[in-house]
């Protein structure tokens, strides 16, 4: 049975679920304050790099089944995917919820289904309830027999960038409802496209859940990123070291880098350590280990130039994982930016193939400028390679370039 949905929020998360969703025959308006989405939309294309996503936004833009605008129109079910990042003392913000809710709420009559997919600390699908039944108190939203209740449920995103339209379909979902009857319609909107199995559970689990599978990687990388600074003090390969220590049949050790990136690896261990602080230690270690990678690899790519009038640093890669142009948290960003900083008198030559200009994080530092591959590398005095980007992996030259390489990849080994 199809429903008219409003998605709030058109970007990396919403977008997808939006076309998903209109492509199995829903009627979805999706919503976003950025003006630029809105008319991508409406032209049927996509404001951001995701391999498969424009096929579906143009097939449901072109059947009419999907639309979008910057007012939160009246709907059957609401389906929150907005940013959810992190203020001072690491304490999740929560003002893109509380706006994207209280839009919401002059159109709630009693009936309506409103789906929390933002990432979120514990007890913030609590809160949006509270905040709607605060502003409308005729409405209830834990009294599932009563025509005014309004079902209030979580189900986090559990989807890889770069794989999103498939990972949609196929990996299974964490459904948590307010109340036993918010779950059960939560899961029933996602089992109109989700193939694989929908779990319920209760709100504050769910919430739970998505933050300890992001913490669970953010530990295991964690030791990784460790496990690279000290092979390099002991003159150790620490791609050699870690291939080797998972040929025992239960060690699985990952790949180390210049940091974590992304909304979700390295943001959501926070809100588990600021709702827990004294309990979460081990949590708060392995983010404090990882945040502080990228001025390590700052100061390896320093060591390099020390000395020399004008050097030139090429940057490859601006996004925080391979082959998409997603740049949130990106710790290359931020070497990147870095470097230029501590250079003042050098030029950083940044290469990033997934996108055509500057991200507005750098665009104001007069030292940075977008390159090709060949012509940074030429005129690098240190290459430091942050992503590897599959154009990085397949380059042709590599083994001719004659200067110093900092690969946080392994990418050039």
């Amino acid at each position: 049975m199809s429903s008219r949905i409003a998605v709030i929020g058109l970007g990396y998360i919403g977008l997808p679920t939006a076309a998903i969703l209109a492509s199995h025959g829903h009627q979805v308006v999706g919503v976003d304050v950025n003006p630029r989405h809105v008319e991508a939309v409406n032209r049927g294309e996509v404001p951001f790099v995701e391999p498969d996503l424009g096929t579906h936004v143009a097939g449901a833009v072109s059947q009419g089944h999907l639309s979008a605008q910057a007012e939160t129109p009246a709907a059957d079910v609401y389906i929150i995917a907005v940013p959810t990042p992190f203020k001072d003392g690491y304490e999740a913000d929560l003002s893109f919820i509380d706006a994207a809710t209280d839009a919401i709420v002059p159109h709630l009559q009693g009936g309506e289904l409103v789906i929390l997919e933002s990432t979120s600390p514990p007890g913030a699908t609590q809160h949006l309830a509270d905040r709607i039944t605060a502003a409308r108190p005729e409405l209830t939203t834990n009294e599932a027999s009563s025509e005014a209740n309004v079902d209030v449920a979580h189900c986090p995103e559990r989807v890889l960038p770069g794989r999103v339209m498939v990972e949609l379909v196929t990996n299974d979902r964490i459904v948590g409802g307010l109340t036993p009857r918010a779950a059960q319609r939560a899961k029933d909107v996602y089992a109109t496209f989700c193939t694989a199995e929908i779990h319920l559970t209760d709100a504050v689990t769910a919430e739970m859940a998505k933050l300890t599978e992001n913490s669970f990687r953010d530990v295991n990388i964690a030791f990784a990123n460790e496990l690279s600074i000290i092979a390099e003090r002991l003159g150790i390969d620490v791609f050699e070291l870690i291939e080797l220590a998972n040929k025992h049949p239960r060690v699985n050790i990952l790949q180390p880098g210049p940091g974590v990136g992304g909304h979700c690896i390295a943001v959501d261990p926070w809100f588990i350590v600021s709702a827990v602080p004294e309990q979460a230690q081990l949590i708060r270690t392995a983010r404090e280990v990882n945040d502080s990678k990228p001025e390590y690899v700052v100061s390896q790519v320093l060591s390099h130039v020390e000395g020399k009038e004008a050097p030139v640093v090429a940057a490859l890669g601006l996004a925080f994982k391979p082959d998409i142009d997603d740049m949130r948290e990106s710790p290359a960003l931020d070497i990147t930016r870095e470097l230029a900083r501590r250079l003042p008198g050098g030029t950083v030559l940044a290469v990033e193939p997934n996108v055509e200009e500057l991200p507005g994080h750098l665009d104001g530092q007069d030292n940075i400028r977008l390159a090709g591959l060949d012509e940074a590398v030429a005129q690098a005095d240190v290459v430091a390679l942050l992503v590897d980007h599959r154009e990085f992996k397949a380059w042709e030259r590599v083994d001719g370039v004659s200067v110093p390489v900092v690969d946080t990849r392994g990418a050039w080994r």
